[in-house]
């Protein structure tokens, strides 16, 4: 179990630089757009490297439909929505909200599929979950603010944060049973970033206003979308395949949430202003409750 926790932790990890790096295109070129791009080169990537190894084979119908499922609702709609999110009220306060799929991953996890916590691990959760919560409610300086940290729709915001954490959640718990029977989580991944590439294009081929780029691909976009997409969706999610092999959807739900936690220091590092020391204590609550769980 150790392997996959530390599978669910390397994806918050992911997460965290992956939205640092995403941010910027994000808000300039449009979260659909932005999306689609990095979709699109990920398709190409992660199928190529499922082609040669094979790992594709095997997939039953009902397997496919399921992480076709898992695609549109993780990727489609909770990557697109969350970027939406930063866009309006940025990476820090987004963070804050998308943590929240861990709740619903527990919760879904243990209505759905009957999961169990032990004592231990439930303490750990509930360790984390506050954690984050304290990490980021407290991650910030009144004095200087960050343009990250200016809102541009705050009740939209929050409304389409928690849209998204719901999204991840959902995605998560339909591609649970696929991961338990022992798919690559390489080929399963890029399958559900290929599903949600194509309902990308064929928003764009639709003419809604909202899939068009909304400033020009510059080079330096396009780079940070690459490395973004390479980072958050091509490492991250295949992580949190992977954890899912081995691993419950309540366990990796809270692991992958310490996606806050990780960021503060990068935003430290972006913004040049140290977070407070009531953000650092969350942070160490998050860590000892991740502790708790991997443990147990």
């Amino acid at each position: 179990m150790l392997f996959y926790d530390l599978a669910a932790l390397g994806a918050a990890g992911c997460w965290a630089l992956s939205s640092i790096i995403g941010a910027t295109p994000s808000r300039q070129l449009g979260s659909f757009g932005f999306t689609r791009i990095r979709l699109s080169l990920l398709t190409l990537l992660l199928g190529s490297i499922a082609l040669a190894s094979g790992g594709w084979q095997g997939l039953s119908s009902s397997q496919l439909a399921l992480l076709a499922a898992s695609g549109l609702t993780g990727i489609f709609l909770g990557d697109t929505l969350m970027f939406a999110a930063m866009n309006l009220i940025g990476p820090r306060r987004t963070g804050l909200l998308f943590a929240t799929h861990s709740v619903f991953s527990v919760c879904l996890g243990v209505m759905l599929l009957s999961e169990t916590l032990s004592l231990a691990a439930a303490a750990g959760s509930v360790l984390v979950f506050a954690g984050v919560l304290a990490a980021i409610a407290f991650g910030r300086r009144d004095n200087p603010q960050h343009h990250w940290e200016h809102s541009h729709g705050l009740k939209a915001g929050v409304a389409l944060a928690l849209g998204a954490a719901l999204c991840q959640a959902l995605g998560t718990l339909l591609a649970k049973p696929v991961m338990a029977a022992g798919i690559d989580p390489i080929a399963a991944n890029g399958l559900r970033i290929a599903i949600s590439c194509a309902a990308h294009w064929l928003l764009w081929f639709s003419g809604n206003r909202h899939a068009r780029l909304q400033s020009p691909l510059q080079p330096r976009l396009f780079g940070q979308t690459v490395l973004n997409g390479l980072v958050g969706q091509g490492v991250g999610m295949t992580l949190v395949m992977l954890a899912l092999k081995g691993g419950n959807v309540a366990s990796v739900g809270m692991l992958s949430a310490m996606t806050p936690v990780l960021i503060l220091p990068m935003l430290w590092a972006v913004m040049g202003q140290r977070p407070p020391a009531l953000a650092w204590l969350g942070a160490a609550a998050s860590v000892a409750g991740s502790m708790l769980i991997v443990l147990r």
